[in-house]
């Protein structure tokens, strides 16, 4: 399939008969040129970076799962069909990483993912722009800048919480590559993503310089006059030149990029009920499982507790009996226990959800509400106008109310040294913990707050039992690799149904996950570390890099646009000379 936007392929394939693969050029050429065929290409090739992400996890294909994305955009015979592929791409991309919503919004599902979908039709249209026909190597060094800024600014746009939150940043899919993790460490998931799409840039720029060379001696073996670029103007090199940048920047942020420092341990249990029958008694029947597994920890010198996200059905305040329930457990294990409390309080109206801190008194007084709330599936955004979506979907019947500040709790509070540690600063009875809830563990800035703040270990209460035996678990548990990477300290991800796992300072997996089929409780020997990561410390610089690369092409292009214009304006008319007779006398005019 011709991909390339030369429609002299197409004639030197009529002058020598020659087919390229199974069908001919000219059979390619219809289907790019039919408007559905087109279409549905697009859609496709925008979805297939979704294989990178868990479940499927293929890493190492982000590097070139755009690159069929962009030769169809780069072919489009028009920009505003390229921002059109780049749009259909994009609602591709969005539906192939969120299809497990499917069940819970149906078609509501494919209305968001069109809607965010026209994020990319920007892009598209600069995919066609800097890469159409055979960029010469300036405009190729431009588009291995540009396009990853494109990408970028797409993904911070998507990132905001009224439109669903980061969820499948491409960066995110190098959640298990060591390299990249470090480079997690210096610009956070927004560096690994541009460099994933510098590295689909120039795949796409050599596919380029190859389709033009290739064409180059055929054109060489017919009388035509080749009018393709001197081998020298395409764009081989400079692509060469950014996939080499790409691996040079990843090596020296191994070798030279700031480690976290180590600082003892900290033996963290995680409480995993399983699947509980919904019902009236599901509350109950999840607590009652919750302790039993919970009991099983006594014993083992654990330093905190942690159960997942709506582990208590109750308001602790409203139930006091189930507070003191909580409390009893804390001094028969020796630790406290971080639950969360999905419920109606008592003191406020509406319904919260709150990671709340229970020690062997009962509760220590620290509480974190959820901040950033899961669109549709805790709160209906423009309730009035989109509530419809409770008819067709599992929508939130009632939104959740929202907290207002981030947390960092100090854990192990009047245990009386049941542990027989030593309780003096540094240890971990001193342990401060910041908790995260949800999707909330999606969003970079969450945690980089929670770091500055103090907090030496990261924890991400979750429940996914709405989609469970989909992407959704694996997908979840390993952004906690991204967000350890980006801070330099260890986050835990607790979750009701599955998967629940561990991740160091490094992003490291820190012992064995509890699947989506188990029902327990793990100790996990967590290493603590201080320090300052170079993200924590400089922030999502590459957005703001972007953000600048993209305001200078928009200058560039408006006067480039000025100049055309005024030249045109002050351009001399050109007159035609008059017409003359056979006897070379000018015509009269009227006669």
């Amino acid at each position: 399939m011709d991909l390339s936007g030369d429609d002299r392929w197409e004639r030197d394939g009529r002058r020598d008969g020659r087919r390229n693969g199974p069908w001919s050029r000219q059979r390619a050429a219809r289907l790019l040129a039919s408007r559905w065929w087109r279409g549905g290409i697009a859609v496709t090739a925008g979805a297939l970076p979704a294989l990178a992400f868990p479940a499927p996890s293929l890493w190492w294909f982000a590097y070139v799962a755009l690159v069929p994305w962009m030769l169809l955009a780069r072919s489009a015979p028009t920009a505003r069909r390229a921002a059109l592929d780049g749009w259909l791409g994009g609602l591709g991309f969005m539906v192939a990483v969120h299809h497990w919503l499917l069940p819970s919004l149906h078609v509501f599902t494919l209305v968001i993912a069109a809607l965010l979908g026209l994020l990319w039709a920007p892009w598209g249209w600069l995919v066609r722009r800097f890469l159409g026909g055979v960029p010469r190597a300036g405009r190729a060094t431009a588009a291995l800048v540009v396009l990853p800024s494109g990408w970028l600014m797409v993904e911070l746009v998507r990132s905001w919480e009224g439109l669903g939150g980061p969820w499948g940043l491409l960066g995110s899919s190098q959640w298990q590559v060591t390299p990249a993790l470090r480079l997690v460490s210096v610009g956070g998931v927004w560096l690994v993503s541009a460099f994933v799409v510098i590295v689909n840039t120039g795949v796409a720029l050599l596919a380029v310089a190859a389709t033009a060379r290739a064409t180059t001696r055929r054109t060489e073996h017919t009388d035509a006059v080749s009018t393709l670029p001197s081998p020298h103007a395409l764009p081989a090199i400079p692509a060469l030149a950014g996939i080499l940048a790409v691996a040079t920047a990843g090596a020296a942020a191994w070798a030279w990029a700031p480690r976290p420092e180590p600082a003892g341990h900290a033996r963290i249990a995680v409480v995993q009920p399983g699947i509980i029958e919904d019902g009236i008694a599901s509350a109950d029947k999840r607590l009652a499982r919750e302790e039993a597994l919970t009991r099983t920890l006594a014993g083992r010198d654990v330093d905190l507790v942690v159960w997942g996200e709506s582990s208590v059905g109750f308001d602790l305040a409203d139930r006091p009996d189930v507070a003191r329930r909580i409390a009893a457990l804390s001094r028969e294990v020796g630790a406290d226990i971080l639950v969360n409390v999905d419920a109606r309080r008592s003191d406020r109206p509406g319904i919260f959800k709150s990671s709340v801190l229970v020690g062997p008194e009962g509760p220590t007084g620290d509480r974190y509400d959820k901040m950033r709330l899961v669109p549709f599936g805790e709160y209906i955004p423009a309730r009035s106008l989109l509530g419809w979506a409770t008819s067709v979907g599992k929508a939130a019947g009632e939104d959740r109310r929202r907290g207002d500040h981030q947390v960092v709790m100090n854990t192990g509070r009047n245990t009386g040294g049941d542990n027989g540690r030593d309780t003096g600063p540094g240890t971990a009875h001193d342990l401060r913990i910041g908790p995260l809830v949800c999707f909330e563990s999606a969003f970079p800035d969450m945690s980089r707050r929670l770091t500055q703040d103090g907090a030496q270990l990261l924890l991400a209460q979750s429940a996914t039992s709405s989609f469970q035996n989909s992407w959704a678990p694996p997908q979840h548990a390993s952004l906690a690799a991204v967000r350890a990477a980006e801070t330099g300290r260890p986050m835990v991800h607790a979750t009701l149904t599955g998967i629940s796992a561990v991740h160091g300072p490094d992003g490291a997996r820190i012992g064995g996950t509890l699947g989506t089929s188990a029902s327990a409780a793990a100790v996990y020997d967590v290493p603590l570390a201080t320090g300052e990561t170079a993200y924590v410390k400089w922030g999502d610089w590459p957005v703001h890099a972007a953000l600048l690369v993209l305001v200078a092409l928009g200058v560039t292009e408006a006067l480039r646009y000025f100049r055309r214009t005024s030249l045109r304006r002050t351009a001399p008319e050109q007159h035609a000379p008059r017409a003359r007779t056979a006897h070379e006398s000018p015509v009269r005019p009227g006669r």
